[in-house]
């Protein structure tokens, strides 16, 4: 089916265009004023001045721990190492079907505002490895609606979980589409980097993507994010390696900083920050003044380094709340980065998106003649304007269908007369 989108704002054009899809791709963008041969079989969407940009994306989420938040205590402290204690407890009662529920739920959650691409991290830290097999399936079940990336993630660590090297393996060889690690967590310095350079040994072998939670941890003596971008300079794949989380370089201090940054500009590993959960669970052994735990993300940028922002969890033992929304990951995001001038703001839904979709790897991203017709429609005027008002997503547009919609409420007050409020100015 052919499928017009009409009246659309787009983030690098002014003025209100035309997007014209068929047989799933977008097959031209036009201004509005031009007039275009539309034929009996076309639907006409009508963006109402909206914005429409590229889907969001979801680089850093635990999908086999959502929904079990208080299952079967809750994580008292607020601590990283307690939301572990807790999922190894859950973890116990994991089956196939209760993992592909749960995820399945989010996911929907996910569908509903916008997201179209997951990378979920994956806990391998099990013997009958029941999560990975669960998401795996889920994956293929999903792919028409959603594209899922599956990353090993050794919860419990590489060489200080027994048989933790094989695990990982077995994640390779049964289709994980990248592989983890957890250096800060294992027993020894001299553990952490070996099970870097494992970890590095099995991307190469399985010609894998890598993405490792890296030195969350408020310790300003964990530095292993240093060997990450070392191995993957030396291996010469540094777009295809991701450090996530690296709250430690919140405490570093500024000249080691300066010397790190010149090995992440040599290597070109991507970032992810989780603003959500790190300022949640990071400064937990403060007193005052407390740290905000959360990564150099202006300073990684500003040295032209590629930086995303993700969930990590969604209502489990790390994060109680959450409703999956990308939005309210950037709204705080850029305040815990004090990243409030106002390019920063209007050019903030980058690091949910394009960014995103370069730490994922992906191609056929982007709205562009040739490219599939993934986009969503916002009812905003422009990034700054879906950020400040928090706007839901009133369409998500995949491969030319809809693929979610949202009636959007209306709030009225009654001072003497009715009237509409807007929240616009």
């Amino acid at each position: 089916m052919k499928r017009i989108i009409q009246n659309a704002r787009l983030r690098d054009r002014d003025g209100l265009w035309q997007i014209m899809m068929n047989n799933g791709r977008f097959e031209a963008i036009v201004p509005q004023d031009k007039e275009l041969e539309l034929g009996e079989d076309v639907a006409v969407l009508d963006a109402e001045a909206g914005l429409v940009i590229t889907p969001f994306i979801e680089p850093h989420i635990h999908l086999d721990t959502t929904q079990t938040a208080g299952e079967p205590k809750w994580n008292e402290s607020g601590t990283l190492f307690e939301g572990i204690e807790r999922w190894a407890e859950r973890k116990a009662m994991l089956s196939e079907a209760d993992v592909k529920q749960r995820a399945l739920t989010t996911l929907k959650w996910q569908i509903a505002n916008g997201i179209q691409h997951v990378r979920t991290h994956v806990d391998v830290s099990d013997p009958t490895l029941t999560a990975l097999k669960a998401m795996l399936e889920l994956k293929e079940e999903v792919r028409d609606y959603i594209d899922v990336q599956i990353v090993a993630f050794p919860q419990e660590g590489i060489l200080s979980f027994p048989n933790g090297k094989a695990l990982l393996e077995e994640a390779m060889k049964m289709g994980a589409d990248a592989v983890g690690g957890i250096p800060h967590f294992e027993f020894t310095r001299e553990y952490g980097v070996d099970s870097l350079n494992y970890v590095f040994e099995l991307a190469k072998k399985y010609d894998r993507l890598i993405d490792i939670h890296c030195d969350e941890i408020d310790d300003e003596q964990s530095r292993f994010v240093e060997s990450v971008a070392a191995f993957a300079y030396r291996d010469e794949i540094g777009e295809r390696v991701t450090a996530s989380h690296t709250t430690a370089m919140h405490s570093y201090n500024d000249a080691y900083a300066s010397r790190l940054f010149r090995v992440f500009r040599l290597s070109g590993i991507n970032f992810v920050a989780n603003p959500l959960v790190n300022i949640h669970l990071q400064g937990r052994f403060d007193r005052y003044p407390k740290r905000r735990g959360i990564t150099r993300v202006k300073e990684l940028l500003k040295s032209g380094l590629n930086v995303c922002f993700g969930h990590d969890d969604v209502f489990d033992p790390w994060y109680p709340l959450g409703t999956a929304n990308m939005l309210q990951v950037l709204h705080m995001g850029l305040h815990v980065c004090q990243m409030m001038g106002y390019p920063e703001l209007n050019n903030g839904l980058d690091l949910i998106s394009t960014n995103s979709a370069r730490t994922l790897h992906l191609d056929d991203y982007g709205i562009e003649e040739g490219n599939s017709a993934n986009c969503i429609i916002l009812p905003a005027e422009n990034g700054f304007d879906a950020l400040r008002r928090q706007v839901p997503t009133r369409y998500s547009i995949r491969h030319g269908e809809i693929l979610a919609e949202t009636t959007l409420p209306e709030t009225h007050i009654h001072m003497g007369e009715k009237e509409r409020i807007t929240f616009c100015r």
